[in-house]
């Protein structure tokens, strides 16, 4: 992040010497040090929070689309049912026997013209 070296290092403590004294450097280098330390940990917080929401967002993305395909099956299967019952209703308007009489012979069958239902 920031680029310092031995040489910066060095001129930073002659120019504190001689603006701060040397009975008060060591402690504003101790204070600064903490300043120094506390940002560091709060950066790092902030990253590891940034890290965890995004990968918790990578989760939930997978669940939430399954959760509308669910959900879309669930309509389709409710639009089926729905259609389901109002031909059942449909059929029971006009009551069929279905009872065969064993002495009544066979309807007659129409004869097959050689043609598929399907052509």
């Amino acid at each position: 992040m920031f680029d310092v070296g031995f040489a910066e290092i060095f001129l930073l403590v002659i120019i504190g010497l001689l603006v701060l004294g040397p009975e008060r450097l060591p402690a504003v280098a101790r204070t600064l040090g903490g300043f120094v330390r506390k940002a560091r940990m709060s950066w790092i917080s902030l990253r590891n929070t940034i890290e965890s929401e995004l990968a918790e967002a990578d989760l939930t993305a997978p669940i939430k689309k399954t959760s509308e395909e669910l959900k879309q099956i669930g309509r389709e299967l409710t639009e089926a049912s729905t259609f389901k019952s109002e031909n059942r209703k449909s059929a029971t308007a006009a009551p069929v026997s279905t009872t065969v009489d064993p002495s009544e012979p066979d309807p007659p069958q129409e004869p097959d013209s050689g043609k598929s239902e399907n052509a």
